[in-house]
């Protein structure tokens, strides 16, 4: 019955067959080193793996502790076709894995479908990891329902419908033959959510649910080894493949250090991407280093997105970014692996541990110097690195969303492959009305006010379908920018949702409009910060303080945002609209390299959000041309790091002039164009 391992419809780089054909390319030489120690034969050439687990060799109780169980179990992201479900994989370190999710915007997505042998026939007990999402608000209606089909035929339990935590659901018992369709069959569109099926022999078996625990049934049930792959060794390691992270890789790159930069998404460019659509702000190329801003402009799309939230996917030229780094011989792109453990001692980091999104295995990789471009700080917090967070007034994420016209002709062209990515796809035309259904789970607006919606009795709002999902609809003021982020996400799902319901079904306007595209994955502003040997102020930038180490420019105002006391009231602690402050000072305002590496993690340094600034200068710096910047920056001085045999803090104390003459040439490949 078993294979020996090969593999069946994920590309050999493991890189998602999403969106597009370019993202399926060979991300790097490591991924064919790797396999599975046993999987089964699918005829549907998807990734099913199966191993018999033995539950003593777990330590999990069992009702014969002598007797054998077999367990198949299916991680949701492996299923052979996806149908409309799409991988969400932001919250994977607090909840133990990436899940699909059913992100339909009402209308419910095509089936994901796997097939698999099992190792006996007869009767399994069914578990589905799953939660209501909607009940951490005690929310009526639990509306991210689900089937689970086996052989096309549903189990009795709707999934989805129970429990605010991620949880094991119970599907009762089933009986099965040698080999088994299975598909994830979604009743509403509401992001319902699947992290794994399990089908246990022993009926009385139980799944764990705390993370470390699950996470060691993992590997013994889909027969990973303990210690990661052999992933190689590097001069320098980026972690993060937004604008500062793929900026720093090509920076350092170009001046011959050999690279890796791992992303967990499928694309590059972070909230400056099709999955995202966060438009580009920050000034670059700008005196006394005109050359600072180089590689920034060469990842700046051709086409300019505007600011506003009808941004289409290809304004982003995913491909076009992917192309351009996998262009750079000394870059080693790893896409779709999430790094979620630090070999650190000593205040030196040794190696990062990155499991990948969707076939779950680990690579070890090594290097000199690492780069934290995560935004969350995550490999510094792994490492032990000095870092600040500030839990509450802090800005949240949001999710940029739009609407259109049922009726109108689509505003670029669909996706014609078979896994079409939610994100990139349009609703097929209609000249007929188009009806939404209540939601009663999500935030109830029906009498109050909100942008978009015309105030009773008061001056008409111009164009106000533009108002709906852009910047400020944003939350999480006050939770935790780390742990809680799936909350944030999920109610300004809850507020898009609620929103639409009232206009469509309180207001009665727009008949013919429809959800058209919603960001699954959340534009973060902040989260932590990992401390430098300067830590940069409000003050500062306000007063135009001179550091010898002037290094980027920073160009956008100190831009904080707190809940709109115009649209709280009734929402207080779960806000969803926000107001920004616009602090002025003296631009450019030159920032110092000593933001960009860790204090106390010797061989670490960072670029982006997560740079050594407090909450208040956190505003000016954040915007992404100003992140690009900082990346640039990083790789000349990982360059001079090597060049010198020495840590980021000696570049600053022995080496500045040598960074300063780097800053002046640049590392563009082609002479910065104007900017408007």
């Amino acid at each position: 019955m078993y294979q020996p391992a090969r593999r069946h419809g994920l590309p050999e780089s493991g890189v998602c067959p999403h969106p597009s054909p370019t993202a399926l390319q060979d991300a790097s030489r490591i991924t064919k080193r790797w396999r599975p120690r046993w999987e089964v034969y699918s005829k549907s050439a998807g990734i099913v793996l199966v191993f018999l687990l033995l539950l003593s060799t777990l330590g999990l109780p069992a009702a014969s502790p002598a007797r054998k169980a077999p367990v198949v179990l299916l991680e949701a992201e492996q299923f052979a076709s996806l149908g409309g479900w799409v991988v969400d994989q932001q919250f994977m370190d607090q909840m133990g894995s990436p899940y699909l999710l059913a992100h339909g915007l009402g209308e419910p997505v095509r089936d994901a479908e796997t097939t698999v042998q099992f190792p006996t026939t007869g009767k399994y007990r069914v578990w589905v990891r799953t939660r209501d999402w909607v009940a951490p608000w005690k929310a009526p209606g639990a509306p991210g329902r689900f089937k689970l089909l086996v052989n096309g035929k549903p189990l009795s339990t709707t999934f989805g419908t129970e429990g605010a935590a991620w949880h094991w659901q119970d599907g009762g018992t089933v009986k099965v033959g040698r080999e088994v369709k299975v598909a994830l069959h979604d009743l509403t569109g509401f992001e319902g959510r699947c992290d794994a099926v399990l089908f246990a022999r022993d009926l009385s078996f139980k799944p764990p649910n705390e993370l470390s625990a699950l996470a060691a049934f993992r590997r013994q049930a889909l027969g990973l080894p303990e210690a990661p792959e052999d992933g190689g060794s590097y001069d320098l390691i980026v972690v993060g493949g937004g604008i500062a992270g793929t900026s720093a890789a090509l920076s350092a790159a170009r001046l011959g250090l050999k690279v890796a930069l791992l992303q967990d998404r499928p694309v590059l460019g972070g909230n400056n991407s099709s999955e995202v659509r966060v438009w580009l702000n920050g000034g670059i190329n700008l005196p006394p280093y005109p050359r600072i801003g180089d590689i920034v402009v060469e990842l700046e799309p051709k086409k300019r997105a505007h600011t506003g939230t009808d941004n289409t996917a290809e304004i982003y030229e995913d491909d076009r970014r992917l192309a351009l780094v996998r262009s750079e011989p000394n870059i080693t792109l790893l896409l779709e692996q999430r790094v979620n453990a630090v070999e650190a001692a000593d205040g030196v980091i040794r190696a990062v541990v990155a499991q990948h999104v969707r076939t779950v295995r680990r690579l070890r990789l090594t290097a000199r110097w690492f780069a934290d471009c995560t935004g969350d700080g995550a490999v510094g917090a792994l490492a032990g690195a000095d870092s600040d967070t500030t839990q509450t007034g802090h800005m949240g994420p949001s999710n940029l969303w739009n609407v259109r016209d049922a009726g109108q002709p689509e505003p670029f062209p669909k996706c014609e492959c078979d896994d079409t990515n939610a994100l990139s796809m349009t609703f097929a035309s209609s000249k007929n009305p188009a009806p939404f259904p209540r939601c009663p789970w999500a935030v109830d607006l029906r009498d109050k006010t909100f942008p978009g919606r015309q105030p009773p009795g008061g001056q008409p709002v111009k164009d106000p379908l533009s108002k709906l999902g852009a910047w400020y609809w944003e939350s999480g003021f006050d939770r935790d920018p780390i742990t809680e982020v799936e909350w944030m996400r999920d109610q300004n799902f809850r507020a898009m949702y609620g929103a639409w319901d009232t206009l469509k079904n309180v207001d009665q306007l727009y008949p013919n409009h429809k959800l058209n595209w919603a960001a699954y994955i959340a534009g973060k502003r902040e989260s932590r910060r990992l401390l430098g040997d300067v830590i940069l102020t409000g003050d500062d930038v306000r007063t135009s303080r001179v550091f010898p180490d002037a290094a980027f420019p920073c160009t956008w105002s100190i831009d904080l945002h707190l809940p709109d006391p115009a649209h709280d009231k009734g929402h207080e602690g779960a806000e969803f609209l926000s107001k920004a402050t616009f602090g002025k000072y003296k631009t450019p305002y030159w920032a110092p390299y000593r933001c960009l590496y860790s204090r106390n993690i010797t061989n670490l340094f960072m670029a982006g959000r997560d740079i050594s600034v407090t909450h208040e200068a956190l505003g000016a710096v954040r915007v992404m041309r100003t992140c690009g910047t900082m990346g640039e920056v990083v790789g000349m001085a990982a360059s001079l790091c090597k060049q010198h045999d020495c840590t980021p803090r000696a570049v600053y104390q022995q080496h500045l002039d040598d960074l300063k003459q780097l800053m002046q040439r640049g590392v563009g490949r082609q002479p910065p164009k104007a900017l408007p």
